[in-house]
């Protein structure tokens, strides 16, 4: 926990986090200061009393995504534990706000300047390029700055926190000491079939277990839902988009692609009018038309010597690079189309495309049919949205709502509170299935924003209480519980009894393995139940070996250590080892206080 929170510190998505509303102010104005976080919307969890608003989750959805953390596709099952991280936000951020950390507003603004992120190439802060970020970024000034407070404050606290703790000189040089030492020992294995009689539980010994086991036994409350789902993602996967179309928007969004262009320019002064030079270029034109290279003619005819040269060729241009008006005609031509006459400050010119740096069409398809499609059945989604809405809302069953919007009717199994999946598992869908309207009252629930793209109505089909599942309805899962116990510890007995015969000197036939020099990374292939048995064991003394046992999961494995080795000193890995050591002790001390607020919290979903 704690390095994630320094490593994230150091990246630049943190980075943008440490902004200054002076700069930004001085930047943008004061109209730029509209919160993106102070905007209405709709509660999906509040935290003693302070509420995380929807619009807050998407955009930590939208921003996870945006930076490559998270895939687009995995975007439904992002929410839950992007929501889960914004109440730990919280819950943290108001135990810094109650202990006083604070963070003074000259040490904000200094923070922004000297960030090599908004600096330019002689390392001076660059305005434009803080503004161009932090857009891109997704956060408007006055949430770029909310953020930085509660991240600057979380900081300061984890911080404290991890630099209260420290490790003795002695504690890391027996730290090390233990980290390289290697061991070597036999281990022999003892299953089922090591045992002389087979384990059979008793009806006394399964009703004592139920008996002490009863929580592991509670079913808890539980709901059957029935539900519909509107998704405009779904709506458009039926729309059919013909070939012109595509390409018609794939031309529409590569319009201002760059280009690689070629003029023929005539000069206009005191050797050759205006006049002259639109009467040549017309000349031109018919040339052109007749079907001479546009490239020779520019050779012969161009006033642009040096582009002439090369045909005319002006190499790759951007929007923006020659004026408006040379903008408007290279950026209104398609490959190998030649424009009408062009007047510019340097004369007349005829432009032709000879090249687009565009995307291919083909890599574009799918997500221009994707954006048609949804951009055509977007008036129908609200409609039906809408629809949705009114109908929900009135009516006394779901089914019928379902088929006047065409909808699938869905039923889930049984449900509870928490171990929801799929679409009901998102953010205030099961809040809304245990609400006292959709309950108690047995009426459809309030219209369900997941997301931009999809709405969700759901009811109660059936209900049942929290109980403790009856003996007879759990007998077998019982039975199968204790026989695995009963097994066990007669595996356990057997081996301690062989090992106590090991230890009189008596010679036991068993199936021995030999591990040579393992160590606490390599462990050679070895369980880690095997392994650090190993490790727990005392130095054999003398020529006899240490024994001991170990249950590692359904068998029991005896163990002969039969040395120890210092094993050799490398201190790149043991620089790792002590540093990972303090780091592990500032990070339970992180997740304790985690665990701590989030349990003393009054956290609703």
């Amino acid at each position: 926990m704690l390095q994630s929170i320094r490593d994230r510190s150091r990246s630049w998505g943190a980075k943008i986090i440490v902004g200054a509303v002076v700069v930004t102010m001085a930047l943008f104005g004061v109209e730029s200061l509209v919160g993106l976080f102070g905007n209405s919307g709709d509660e999906v969890a509040e935290v003693n009393g302070e509420p995380i608003m929807r619009q807050e989750l998407e955009l930590s959805v939208q921003r996870a995504i945006r930076s490559g953390q998270v895939p687009p596709e995995q975007e439904r099952a992002l929410r839950g534990q992007m929501l889960d991280q914004l109440i730990t936000d919280k819950v943290l951020s108001q135990y810094a706000e109650e202990g006083g950390l604070h963070l003074s507003e000259e040490q904000l603004d200094q923070i922004i300047v000297s960030l090599p992120e908004f600096q330019n190439q002689e390392g001076q802060f660059d305005s434009e390029l803080f503004r161009n970020r932090l857009a891109s970024a997704g956060y408007t000034p006055v949430g770029f700055r909310d953020q930085l407070r509660r991240d600057m404050r979380q900081q300061q606290l984890q911080q404290g926190l991890a630099f209260s703790d420290f490790t003795l000189p002695s504690e890391q040089q027996r730290l090390a000491e233990l980290q390289r030492q290697t061991r070597t020992f036999r281990h022999a294995a003892l299953d089922a079939e090591s045992l002389e009689e087979e384990v059979v539980p008793s009806e006394a010994a399964i009703e004592e277990y139920y008996t002490k086991h009863q929580d592991s036994f509670r079913r808890p409350e539980q709901v059957r839902l029935n539900y519909v789902v509107l998704d405009r993602q779904a709506m458009a996967e039926q729309v059919e988009i013909d070939e012109e179309a595509l390409r018609d928007a794939w031309r529409e969004q590569t319009a201002d692609a760059d280009r690689r262009l070629s003029h023929i320019m005539l000069s206009v002064g005191d050797e050759r009018s205006r006049e002259e030079a639109v009467a040549e270029l017309e000349e031109v034109q018919a040339r052109l038309a007749e079907g001479e290279s546009f490239a020779d003619l520019a050779a012969h005819v161009s006033d642009d010597t040096v582009s002439a040269e090369q045909g005319g060729d002006l190499g790759v241009v951007s929007r923006g690079f020659f004026g408006e008006a040379f903008d408007e005609a290279a950026f209104s031509l398609d490959e190998g189309e030649v424009s009408e006459i062009v007047e510019t400050d340097n004369g007349l010119h005829l432009l032709t495309v000879t090249g687009l740096e565009r995307e291919p069409f083909e890599s574009m398809r799918d997500d221009l049919r994707r954006q048609l499609a949804q951009d055509r059945v977007s008036g129908e989604f609200n409609d039906r949205a809408q629809q949705l809405i009114d109908e929900s809302f009135a009516a006394d069953d779901l089914q019928s709502v379902a088929e006047d919007l065409g909808l699938e009717l869905q039923t889930s199994d049984w449900v509870s509170r928490d171990d929801a999946e799929g679409v009901l598992s998102e953010p205030g869908v099961m809040s809304q299935a245990f609400s006292g309207d959709v309950l108690e009252e047995g009426f459809n629930s309030e219209v369900i924003e997941l997301d931009n793209d999809r709405r969700l109505v759901l009811r109660v089909a059936e209900h049942r209480e929290a109980t403790t599942l009856p003996l007879a309805e759990v007998r077998d899962e019982v039975a199968a519980e204790v026989e695995r116990e009963m097994r066990r510890d007669a595996l356990r007995a057997r081996a301690d009894e062989l090992v106590a015969s090991l230890r009189d000197g008596e010679s036991i036939d068993l199936d021995w393995q030999q591990a040579e020099e393992v160590s606490r990374q390599d462990s050679q292939g070895l369980s880690r139940g095997i392994v650090d048995a190993a490790f727990r064991l005392p130095a054999p003394e003398g020529d006899a070996p240490a024994y001991g046992t170990v249950v590692d999961g359904d068998r029991a494995v005896i163990i002969a250590l039969e040395s120890v080795g210092e094993g050799e000193v490398d201190e790149q890995v043991e620089q790792f080892v002590s540093s990972m050591a303090e780091r592990l002790r500032a990070q339970a001390a992180i997740q304790g206080l985690i665990e701590h607020l989030r349990s003393e919290a009054e956290i609703k979903r």
